[in-house]
């Protein structure tokens, strides 16, 4: 496809966020360089602290590199076909070599392998390992075993390195030289687990590569869809697959802390956490997909992680439904390319951000059913929830983008409110889960109401920002793909064409003029890629479809060469920004893909369509 072409076109070998890629066991995730080296890894899970941390600092920081020690002439990577294996290809003037990177579906403890596998010739290489605990900070003690096994300890932090190659120590690194010939493989291991345990015993490489592979393939092999951009989509769910933490079903924002939305900013976030909103964003994807048990699992999550007051319900929660996530600065660390501060954790954990009721009542609504194996009524939980809603809808919120300014009547909020309610409704009348139904409905209606009256702008002829503003957000392309209007009504039209207009920079869209924000913050940021999705989406659904089309190719362009996606790309820079990779991004253009494939369309008014076509 032409889209694949420009991708491998523009791809340059560099420093840059793109220049990773993803490796994961399904409870952490490793970042890969085109050169080989892992400059990121959090132990044991993903919001665990860091013990290669180079990616936001130095190599001082913690890395592990294995490269040719000689001149490389070409470099080439890909993803086997449906899983999370890939493949560096490394030439020299003495020969090639395929670097294998993997974590197997973990077991009892989680592994990276690395296998270095003779193409051609001879070639000499060289591995560079720099264990360091706490993002960096803390320097292990290293001892050996012998010259091919080494276990480094800092407090209840253990790593094992099992090697085909002798080991050495060098200052506060260990490397190792070894030759691979054609037909050879020389495989390293590093094994993660409690200073307090027993060393395990090793597994075979080689049967580990095809553990992973089956896991992958067999996953892979459940997706339904077959639409014209397979491969871009099927990549898209592994990765999302990739941020699943297995044990408990919750799914992290992205595998990364504090990559800047602006080099050198300071807009630089942790996202190893879950968002409600993202994750049940996902969990529609993978419905549509065909993968039912995550949505199971995601729904099991859920419930345990919101039971209790209603009130008390957060916006982000750890992994396993962990409601203290405190933020705070790793000031020893310099940040990707000088972008400070690093942050771990979040503060938005404590903002009101009232879109989440809709986003979670809209997935409650599509999943499947599985209350025997649930310790809470996900049905009782629920109409809890959406009688809260009733006292809240109508207070200002943090919003979508998670402003830390001044609240504000968010309209993208207000129309998630009442997403949630129209939902809830619908839901609770097919399985007559009783609930104050009649007021629900009352509530909803008054937003609905409300929305078309203080949310739309006459003379910009578009749904703006807040109840009364005249800034633009592209969380207003959502109105229509939430079924809050018909696709085809001239306010939709109108927000889709405004937002077209002015929040668009070199073909991508902006959340919003951040010039216009109160948030403390220097302004400044990428365009944000999962709002660009939704454009093209919108574009399809309003009958623009070549023009939709065009731009989700010049998107699907943006991708890595083994197609992953930041959270923004900068079109000045001509690079990607923000957290990498970015679940949004992904799940947009899943979306965007099932819009255009004619899989997805948005679910159609009932009760409330004789509100849609009032004048605003």
């Amino acid at each position: 496809m032409e889209w694949q072409k420009k991708k491998n076109e523009r791809f340059l070998h560099g420093s840059l966020i793109e220049d990773y890629c993803l490796i994961g066991d399904c409870e952490t995730a490793a970042l890969v360089s085109y050169e080989g080296s892992i400059d990121w890894l959090c132990w044991p899970n993903f919001s665990s602290p860091a013990c290669f941390a180079a990616l936001l600092g130095t190599r001082d920081h913690g890395y592990w590199k294995i490269a040719p020690a000689g001149k490389v002439t070409a470099t080439k990577r890909q993803y086997e076909s449906g899983t999370l294996v890939v493949e560096t290809s490394f030439e020299t003037k003495d020969g090639e070599v395929c670097l294998i990177d993997f974590m197997p579906p973990r077991a009892e403890h989680s592994h990276v392998v690395r296998m270095v596998r003779g193409v051609r010739g001879r070639v000499v290489m060289e591995m560079d390992l720099a264990m360091r605990f706490d993002y960096g900070r803390t320097i292990p003690w290293v001892t050996s075993k012998d010259d091919r096994e080494l276990h480094a300890i800092a407090g209840s932090d253990m790593l094992v390195l099992r090697a085909d190659a002798a080991l050495r120590g060098e200052g506060m690194t260990t490397r190792s030289e070894f030759t691979v010939r054609a037909g050879e493989t020389v495989s390293f291991t590093l094994t993660s687990l409690s200073s307090l345990e027993r060393v395990p015993m090793g597994q075979p490489a080689e049967m580990a590569l095809k553990e992973t592979q089956d896991f992958w393939r067999e996953w892979s092999g459940r997706n339904k869809y077959r639409g014209p951009y397979a491969e871009a989509v099927e990549r898209s769910l592994v990765t999302l697959k990739a941020m699943t933490y297995r044990p408990s079903g919750g799914i992290v924002a992205a595998a990364t802390t504090s990559l800047p939305e602006k080099i050198g900013g300071m807009r630089n976030w942790d996202y190893r956490y879950c968002w409600l909103r993202d994750t049940a964003f996902t969990l529609l994807v993978l419905m549509q997909a065909g993968y039912v048990e995550e949505a199971v699992e995601w729904r099991k999550w859920l419930l345990r992680a919101i039971a209790g007051a209603p009130d008390q319900v957060q916006t982000i929660y750890g992994i396993c439904g962990e409601r203290q996530i405190v933020e705070w600065k790793a000031d020893w660390l310099p940040g990707y390319e000088g972008s400070r501060p690093v942050r771990i954790g979040n503060a938005a954990v404590n903002q009101f951000q009232l879109d989440v009721f809709g986003e979670v009542a809209a997935a409650l609504n599509r999943t499947p059913r599985e209350d025997d194996e649930i310790r809470v009524s996900s049905t009782a939980v629920q109409a809890a929830l959406i009688d809260h809603l009733c006292k809240v809808w109508n207070q200002p919120d943090q919003g979508i983008w998670e402003t830390r300014g001044r609240a504000k009547h968010f309209t993208h909020s207000k129309v998630m409110a009442w997403v949630a309610l129209d939902r809830a409704i619908k839901h609770h009348e097919r399985y007559d889960g009783g609930g104050d139904v009649k007021r629900w409905k009352k509530n909803r209606d008054l937003i609905h109401e409300e929305v078309c009256k203080k949310g739309f702008n006459k003379r910009l002829n578009s749904f703006v920002q807040s109840y009364g503003s005249g800034e633009l957000d592209a969380s207003c392309l959502r109105i229509g793909l939430v079924g809050f209007l018909p696709m085809d009504d001239p306010r939709i039209v109108g927000t889709v064409e405004a937002i077209e207009k002015r929040l668009m920079k070199d073909g991508f869209v902006l959340r919003y003029d951040t010039r216009t924000t109160d948030d403390g913050l220097p302004a400044g940021e990428g365009a944000f890629l999962a709002c660009s999705f939704w454009m093209v989406t919108c574009l399809w659904l309003i009958g623009r479809t070549a023009d939709a089309t065009a731009m989700f190719e010049r998107l699907l362009a943006l991708t890595n060469d083994v197609g992953l996606l930041a959270e923004e790309y900068d079109p000045v820079g001509k690079r990607m920004v923000g957290n990498f990779p970015q679940a949004l991004s992904h799940i947009a253009l899943i979306h965007s893909a099932f819009a255009m494939s004619g899989l997805w369309r948005p679910e159609p008014l009932v009760e409330t369509k004789d509100l849609s076509r009032k004048t605003a």
